[in-house]
């Protein structure tokens, strides 16, 4: 991805999400989940590609993000299954921050 042509918005303060913990938030019709993990902010879809359920919701663990309603377990840095129902991965968005902004590329 070049991330030169990438579209920046401003999601939240730096501040707003403890390490460990998750920001969502709605850009249009996407649904958008933050991550803070020790080693960095990653950005996925925030609806499990299993069925209509917010990742959100779920819990967040050894940076895997497990959906609520059926379990399904996804990788928060590359999408990817961990584990199913799901057998699709989540749309990955890059994260950086601008002085004590969280932006995220869409």
């Amino acid at each position: 991805m070049d991330l030169t042509d990438t579209a920046w918005i401003d999601v939240c303060s730096v501040d707003e999400i403890d390490e460990g913990g998750m920001y969502e938030f709605q850009h249009g019709e996407r649904r958008i989940v933050v991550y803070r993990l020790q080693d960095g902010l990653f950005a996925t879809d925030n609806v499990c590609t299993h069925e209509f359920a917010l990742l959100s919701e779920g819990w967040l663990e050894n940076g895997t993000i497990e959906c609520p309603l059926h379990g399904a377990l996804f990788d928060v840095k590359t999408g990817q299954v961990e584990r199913g129902p799901a057998d699709c991965a989540l749309k990955t968005y890059a994260v950086r921050t601008e002085g004590a902004r969280v932006q995220c590329s869409i």
